[in-house]
């Protein structure tokens, strides 16, 4: 065999070598965004779970309250029209990357807690309700749920966190771009009543 045929041979081996590397670790990072994507799916199934436990307490809680105090009308109308608004908006995991939709879920989330906050502030006025099982029970079970809500929200936050940061480091943007995974939104603190659980102290 002459030399320019070795040279050729080699350099098809050479080119061969380098295609299967660079088509083995696109793989490997598309593997890693499927499970990373995954990753935060599961957190924002939680975080779904969490708030919808929340929505599904606040019937009872109204009607628990309405039942043993005398409270102002505009009180359960303004809980009752921010869980119908939260009922309304929903998002799915394939909207995780649509800002506008998430900043919508978010707001009618807030609304919620705020209106949810307002209430039990106001309950603190009724002697009566600390002696009434059920509101003390249903108020328990709603700040333990909101204490599960923060910490879903954190952890669907570090998933997005992990998510996002692999989709834009060099090389791998490349890949991700080429495959149009893009980055997706993380919940914010824009509203003071998202700061603090509704706590109330007997």
């Amino acid at each position: 065999m002459s030399k320019g045929w070795i040279i050729a041979l080699s350099g098809l081996a050479l080119i061969i070598i380098l295609t299967i590397s660079v088509v083995s670790w696109g793989i490997g990072k598309y593997n890693g965004f499927v499970t990373l994507n995954e990753g935060v799916k599961q957190a924002w199934s939680q975080v779904e779970n969490v708030y919808q436990r929340r929505s599904d307490l606040v019937p009872n809680l109204v009607a628990t309250v309405k039942g043993v105090a005398n409270f102002e009308k505009e009180t359960f109308t303004a809980v009752t029209e921010a869980r119908a608004k939260v009922g309304q908006v929903k998002i799915n995991a394939d909207q995780l990357s649509d800002p506008e939709a998430f900043q919508k879920f978010q707001r009618a989330q807030e609304g919620l807690s705020g209106a949810l906050q307002h209430l039990m502030v106001i309950s603190e006025n009724y002697p009566q309700l600390k002696a009434n099982e059920n509101f003390l029970d249903l108020q328990k079970n709603l700040t333990d749920t909101e204490d599960k809500i923060q910490y879903s929200r954190r952890f669907y936050n570090t998933n997005v966190r992990d998510f996002n940061i692999s989709i834009q480091l060099f090389p791998r943007s490349i890949v991700a771009g080429i495959l149009k995974f893009q980055k997706k939104d993380m919940f914010e603190i824009t509203n003071a009543a998202e700061r603090e659980t509704p706590k109330v102290q007997f």
